[in-house]
């Protein structure tokens, strides 16, 4: 099993070289911050802390930057949020970097974070292969005690997980997982080496957006001479997405109008450069709609789900008229009636958007080969893995060689109760949040003082590009850490009564869409156990934008602020 596990993801870790801040030991270092997540939060946190006077440090599980990105190296991995807002809205990150295309893959963005490191020196305050295991909350200096995996150990007034919703993947509890003797991966530890599947029998086990990506690429790659397989229990939703490429001169042309586009996307509900429209579905006529679904279609991306009419999410008659489109679209390039029912069932297997989809370029194509299939898992449920392959619930062996799990993740909040999280009076967050989470803003939960958490549980988060998301939460944060400072103030605690009526804003505005009524990963529907709940703020990013904005103009009345140490304080 050693090497299964290796191949599913297991790191070596090496102690970091620490620089500047203050070493109060040999082994403990103390910083104003510590961000946990090298990623697109943890950089600009870094960077924005760094030019307010805060001495601060990232620490990273991975060997270098880029967070999911540095770990997506699976097949077809590529950003799914159109140019040019899926970056840094910073003019000297920007001004010389230039894309390939609309839909960068990954490889292009590790080379756009070795880029965000040229320009902002982010690599020399980042411990690298460094895992948090441990923080703890010392109340008597409300400082944070940070430990690590390589036994170094930090001290630090504020305490940030920049983590991303998908830090720590998920595997259904299969008989016999580690029987298998061929290659298999989880897509979150793929090796960057890749892996040839040339002429070999080929297995993608899930189709949420990572599933129909690798689908996708071994389609291509396989030949003739190999097949591919892909283990369906719900059918991927998925919309073209219409790739673009860029030249430079193009570029220098658009960074003229990036400002502009940068402010655009705080006015837009998902933090894009569009969202739905005014308009409701049956007001138009059905001409009138099939012209509407027709010029989204076309346009590609997710223009057919957000830039759709206003009650499409909203409502399920007119939502239903949407899936209807989109069925026929699929059936239209799927000659096989057993795989084009299979992926595109006249009965909707959840309300179109209530669950992720995908973005695709030729994926429903290769259905039309004799070597690539759709295997049904829901009504024949996988059973077993074997030595050779994976066997379904009727007896079906399907023998491969080469297993991709995409099988997702304990989303939202599985990689903070993945770290000891210990708060006032010992309290652990796993406990807090055993039965429900809670947090004020979707950055704090009380009785945790000075600990934060970006593109997290009860943020706008995976309903919004992530970049626009994290500089929000990001800059609202710095700020309250310069109030603090100014202040003389060394803790700070959201009220009780604040995170209960968030959750309960939380819970209305998710009810208000089909993604509320729909179970998946954004509810922690996904992992056996967990409370199912609405795990991300549906109310939209303007509407976030005033909220946080109004927390900050009130003085900061939702939360609670003292001084340790009869008033002197310890760093800041």
């Amino acid at each position: 099993m050693a090497s299964m596990q290796r191949d599913l993801g297991e790191h070596d870790s090496a102690t970091g070289q620490f620089n500047g801040a203050d070493i109060i030991n040999p082994n403990v270092e103390t910083l104003d911050a510590i961000v946990v997540g090298a990623g697109f939060a943890g950089c600009y946190l870094l960077h924005k802390l760094r030019k307010k006077g805060f001495t601060a440090k990232i620490i990273e599980a991975g060997s270098g930057l880029g967070g999911i990105w540095h770990w997506n190296a699976y097949p077809g991995a590529r950003v799914d949020s159109q140019y040019p807002i899926y970056a840094y809205s910073l003019p000297e990150v920007y001004e010389d970097w230039t894309w390939s295309s609309h839909y960068p893959d990954h490889y292009e963005l590790r080379k756009y974070f070795n880029h965000v490191d040229r320009k902002l020196g982010i690599k020399k305050d980042t411990v690298f292969n460094s895992k948090v295991t441990k923080a703890h909350f010392d109340e008597t200096d409300d400082m944070w005690t940070i430990y690590c995996d390589t036994g170094r150990t930090f001290r630090t007034r504020h305490f940030i997980a920049s983590l991303g919703f998908a830090a720590k993947r998920y595997f259904p509890d299969w008989e016999g997982l580690d029987s298998f003797k061929g290659i298999i991966h989880h897509s979150s530890f793929w090796p960057h080496e890749g892996v040839d599947v040339r002429g070999k029998k080929c297995g993608v086990v899930g189709t949420g957006a990572t599933g129909v990506q690798i689908t996708q690429e071994w389609a291509r790659e396989i030949g003739d001479n190999g097949s591919l397989k892909m283990f369906q229990r719900t059918p991927n939703l998925a919309c073209p997405m219409r790739q673009v490429y860029l030249t430079k001169e193009e570029q220098e042309k658009d960074k003229l109008k990036y400002p502009e586009l940068f402010n655009q996307r705080w006015n837009n509900y998902n933090g894009f450069l569009y969202q739905y429209r005014p308009e409701l579905m049956f007001d138009h006529t059905p001409e009138q709609r099939q012209e509407m679904f027709n010029m989204l279609w076309n346009m590609g991306g997710f223009r057919f789900l957000m830039n759709n009419y206003y009650d499409m999410t909203r409502e399920l008659k007119a939502n239903n008229e949407a899936y209807k489109y989109w069925r026929n679209r699929v059936h239209e390039r799927v000659g096989n009636p057993r795989k084009a029912e299979l992926l595109a069932p006249a009965t909707p297997p959840h309300p179109f958007g209530g669950k992720r989809l995908s973005l695709e370029q030729d994926f429903y194509d290769h259905f039309n080969r004799p070597n690539v299939d759709v295997i049904d898992i829901k009504t024949n449920p996988i059973v077993r893995f074997e030595a050779n392959g994976i066997r379904q619930q009727d007896g079906t062996f399907h023998e491969l060689d080469i297993i991709a799990l995409a099988t997702g993740f304990d989303s939202i909040t599985g990689g903070l109760k993945d770290i000891e999280v210990k708060g006032l009076g010992g309290e652990l967050l796993t406990e807090k949040w055993k039965d429900g989470t809670y947090t004020y803003l979707g950055m704090m939960t009380n009785r945790f003082p000075n600990f934060y958490f970006t593109y997290g549980p009860q943020g706008p988060t995976a309903f919004s590009n992530g970049p626009s998301c994290v500089e929000l939460q990001g800059d609202w944060m710095i700020d309250l850490f310069d109030k603090m400072r100014k202040d003389g103030k060394t803790r700070v605690n959201p009220k009780v009564e604040k995170e209960q009526e968030w959750k309960a804003t939380v819970n209305e505005l998710s009810l208000r869409g089909v993604r509320g009524h729909t179970n998946s990963w954004y509810n922690g529907a996904n992992i056996p156990g967990k409370p199912r709940e609405a795990l991300n703020y549906a109310g939209g990013i303007p509407l976030y934008i005033k909220e946080i904005g109004k927390e900050k103009e009130s003085g900061y009345e939702g939360f609670e602020f003292s001084t340790a140490n009869g008033g002197k304080l310890a760093r800041l």
